[in-house]
């Protein structure tokens, strides 16, 4: 039961997504693509504008959170400090969902460095935390109670019940307003917790409700000017609720950016006041400024910072105590978490790009041979074969996705070649410019940080049994499927793997029921083989106590007798430089003292000791 309920978030997510494809598949299926992109074309310049105008808003008032929350915490820090570690860190929570909202582990590599102690941290990060439910408190009190209208149709609720909620909300900001003037601290389940003064819980609430609402504005600026004919009345108010409803979702969904759980709930609240294809454009827009361009942005400012940091600049700040190696490795690990984070938004995002290209750039129209060396004869056939390619690179993204996320070597190095061959088969084909230069930047910001991935591949790291080879049959079986649905997928002119699945008629029955299993298939076999292999930890005998303290030559630490003396086991890193030895004590998995081996090893023996602790189905404690 315990692990079920564990899974819970899990199915809620995968519940919401299966809603959210089934909703926008409802909603595309009386729309073509030339709709959405005349919508794209038809949004009016100011309109794009002001959409970039409440971005910088948005994340201008963001920056003042961090610097709220270090004075809060007894540190009066810079405020282009506070503002850079906002961005990065709201940045990689917008784009990677609820797991990551306050941005704790970019907040905590950046604040150690500037002299701010683990328990100033945690008070830094709580109180950003707060900041944000003060204002969706603040905001969806005002749309319950002023415009329970704009959501009854979204919660299928009753009006008197919607201005309960409202009133509710607002109650709890007021208990807490009142608090910061009477009381100094509280006391919760034995932890004290110092309460902000009322001047800053007072800014708090001002900020974060202007934030939510600058936010929402990006969305409104690129909706058109006109409802339907018919509909009722619609202002921001009203949008406002709309926007507040889907953004809960995709928080709850506990998905990337909410990615198709947002979107659906955006499409079913907007569709009466507006059509389709304006809702959707409305979208791209909102997902193009608030996500995709702040995390290139993000990355790229943190690649550049990686530079320095090999160049040596930096490292001189650390401890003078470490080792040179040492040193190094406590940065790059401090630098990793993020690293791999804005690896997976860069590549998720550039996988959800080219799922969606023939809705956002149409390839015919868009060939250039007047480019010196574009030949058209070369672009006329890559347009004409394989013209669906890209969209199955995007699923390719999304599965490699998951590997950069659990930090696997293997997944680094294909997706740089993935995206690489992605570039040049977008420009081949005459898709837009920016396509490639998109694509390109995600390989630049990951390029950098290969050292953050450290983990093998279940490919490469088990002997070829049938559970290995399975998954590599069924990806070579997926290609040759495709390969021999090619010449029917051209007479068709499919642009997309999903627009042959889901196309309302014209495609035969086998041809779709072939595609969907090829892509199944696909996917399935790339995440069993890309994902880090079963860790297999060593016996704790005579063998594993000599390689413990072999390991431990040559390092400052003394071996602890808990280690030599009570361990069951010894779980090595990926390439045997570094070991972490471990007991088990009911449904722990105990990590005893520190890993040991080079220090740039240590924490991939860390990892290998999660990993082991997962496929035991224990808690790990250290």
């Amino acid at each position: 039961m315990q692990r079920l309920r564990g899974h819970l978030p899990h199915l809620l997510g995968l519940m919401l997504l299966g809603g959210a494809v089934w909703v926008v598949h409802r909603e595309m299926r009386a729309i073509h693509l030339a709709d959405i992109r005349a919508a794209l074309s038809a949004t009016p310049h100011h309109a794009v504008l002001m959409a970039a105008l409440w971005t910088l808003v948005s994340y201008g008032t963001l920056s003042f959170y961090d610097r709220l929350a270090t004075i809060y915490a007894g540190h009066r820090i810079a405020y282009l400090r506070t503002a850079f570690a906002s961005f990065v860190s709201y940045v990689l929570s917008h784009n990677l969902g609820f797991a990551a909202v306050s941005g704790a582990a970019v907040r905590y590599r950046l604040y150690a460095n500037w002299g701010l102690g683990a328990a100033e941290i945690a008070r830094v990060v709580a109180f950003c935390s707060l900041t944000f439910i003060l204002g969706a408190l603040v905001l969806g009190g005002v749309v319950l109670l002023a415009a329970p209208g704009a959501v009854a149709h979204l919660l299928h609720a009753p009006r008197p019940l919607l201005w309960a909620i409202g009133a509710g909300m607002w109650l709890a900001v007021a208990a807490y307003a009142t608090l910061s003037t009477r009381i100094r601290h509280v006391t919760l389940f034995g932890h004290r917790i110092d309460l902000p003064g009322p001047a800053t819980a007072l800014r708090q609430i001002v900020l974060a409700t202007a934030e939510l609402g600058a936010t929402a504005a990006i969305a409104y600026a690129a909706l058109p000017s006109e409802t339907l004919p018919g509909a009722a009345p619609f202002g921001y108010l009203t949008f406002l609720a709309i926007y507040l409803a889907a953004y809960t979702a995709g928080l709850a969904a506990n998905i990337p950016g909410g990615l198709g759980v947002f979107d659906g709930a955006m499409l079913v609240g907007l569709s009466p006041w507006f059509p389709t294809p304006a809702i959707l454009s409305a979208i791209v827009i909102f997902r193009l400024f608030y996500y995709i361009i702040p995390l290139f942005l993000a990355g790229g400012m943190f690649a550049a910072h990686e530079i320095l940091l090999r160049g040596g600049g930096l490292i001189d700040r650390l401890p003078a105590g470490l080792r040179p190696g040492e040193r190094l490795a406590l940065i790059r690990e401090a630098d990793a978490e993020f690293a791999a984070s804005t690896a997976v938004g860069a590549v998720g995002l550039s996988g959800a790009m080219l799922l969606a290209l023939t809705v956002l750039d149409d390839t015919p129209g868009l060939v250039r041979p007047d480019i010196p060396w574009y030949s058209m004869d070369v672009a006329t056939l890559a347009a004409a074969a394989f013209g669906y390619v890209p969209s199955l690179i995007g699923v390719a993204l999304l599965v490699l996705a998951v590997g950069l996320k659990r930090r696997v070597s293997l997944a680094w190095s294909i997706t740089i070649g993935t995206l690489a061959a992605a570039a040049a088969i977008t420009v081949a084909q005459g898709y837009s410019p920016v396509v490639p230069l998109i694509l390109a930047a995600a390989a630049a910001i990951i390029a950098p940080f290969r050292r953050s991935y450290y983990r093998q591949a279940r490919l490469l790291s088990e002997p070829l049994h049938p559970a290995t080879a399975l998954p590599v049959l069924l990806l070579v079986a997926s290609v040759v499927a495709f390969v021999s649905m090619n010449h029917r997928l051209e007479a068709m002119g499919a642009t997309s793997w999903w627009a042959v699945i889901f196309a309302p008629e014209g495609v035969p029955g086998g041809i779709r029921i072939g595609v969907a299993l090829a892509v199944l298939c696909s996917i399935g076999a790339g995440l069993r083989l890309i994902l880090p292999g079963r860790v297999h930890p060593l016996p704790w005998g005579h063998t594993a106590r000599q390689r413990y303290l072999a390991l431990n030559e040559g390092t400052s630490a003394v071996p602890s007798p808990a280690c030599v003396d009570y361990a069951h086991g010894l779980v090595p890193s990926d390439n045997g430089r570094a070991a972490y030895p471990f007991r088990r004590v009911d449904r722990l998995l105990v990590g005893l003292g520190d890993p040991v081996g080079t220090p740039a090893d240590r924490v991939a023996a860390i990892w290998r000791l999660r990993d082991l602790a997962t496929q035991e189905g224990r808690e790990l404690a250290i």
